[in-house]
């Protein structure tokens, strides 16, 4: 599929605030599973030095910063995308990890320990992952699927602009979060039986015309012969190519399209987040937020 995509971050400042180095992370990946045939970043006000550099998960990202004083911040990126995995299920699972539990070879887990280790270890978070594990027989890929199947009738998913991902025991016990709160909980879930699992943000094809577009998120899994793969629990499936992956990361920080902080006395900040799609011809745009 090919997707035209620009998204735009607009911050507004109470009064002229210092703005600390960013991190932008909206330079969407160029790999096996999908093509970057364009990109292009913009920064309002000019930034005084803009330097691009790959994270310690492959993320294409730019570290910008500023001089002076200023009243807002925009950044725009545009880019067009074209998605070549059609099969998420093109490999050839390593025997030794067919059935769960397993363990990764010794050089994987030095590099996979911190994404094997919970956010936030809760009972009945492993206790949902254990039962999803004892219905498939131990399945590996079976349990992956089966995993993100049962999130998805098992929580109401709600749209929430704003604020961190819950704690997936927040999320289990509620049965309803935004995207990002799915994918916290699949993440944790696959990481109580011992599988490497980390956090992505990007987009998603979606209805239409849309209700409403929002960020996307979901989670990938590390399979010995098959890599990082991943899993959308807010639909229930595993990922293709309907979707559009910006960056990923151990926690949801990891991967956000924008960190950074900003100095002034006593000023607040508001934030009106803008994304528009163009797929296959057709178009999709949100509406502010």
């Amino acid at each position: 599929m090919r997707f035209a995509i620009t998204h735009t971050l607009a911050y507004t400042y109470s009064r002229p605030v210092f703005l600390e180095p960013l991190t932008v992370r909206l330079r969407p990946r160029c790999d096996s599973w999908q093509r970057l045939h364009h990109f292009r970043l913009q920064v309002d006000p000019p930034p005084a030095g803009l330097s691009e550099c790959i994270d310690l998960d492959g993320n294409a990202t730019a570290s910008v910063w500023f001089t002076g004083l200023h009243h807002y911040l925009t950044v725009t990126a545009t880019a067009e995308v074209e998605t070549l995995r059609a099969n998420p299920f093109d490999y050839v699972l390593a025997a030794t990890a067919v059935t769960l539990p397993f363990a990764y070879a010794e050089a994987q887990r030095a590099v996979l320990a911190p994404y094997c280790q919970p956010l936030a270890p809760a009972a009945a978070v492993a206790d949902f992952a254990r039962a999803v594990l004892h219905e498939v027989g131990g399945a590996t890929v079976a349990f992956l699927s089966t995993l993100a199947r049962r999130i998805a009738e098992h929580c109401t998913q709600v749209v929430r602009p704003r604020g961190e991902p819950w704690p997936a025991a927040q999320t289990l016990a509620q049965r309803r979060g935004a995207c990002r709160d799915l994918a916290v909980l699949f993440l944790e879930a696959c990481r109580a039986v011992g599988l490497a699992a980390r956090f992505v943000s990007g987009y998603h094809e979606g209805e239409v015309p849309p209700k409403e577009h929002q960020l996307h998120a979901w989670a990938e899994v590390y399979l010995p012969g098959a890599g990082w793969r991943g899993y959308d629990p807010s639909l229930g499936l595993a990922v293709a190519d309907r979707h559009v992956a910006l960056a990923a990361g151990r926690t949801p920080q990891d991967a956000a399209p924008l960190t950074g902080t900003f100095r002034g006395t006593g000023a607040t900040s508001s934030l009106q987040a803008t994304i528009r799609l163009q797929v296959a011809g057709a178009e999709v745009s949100a509406p502010p937020t």
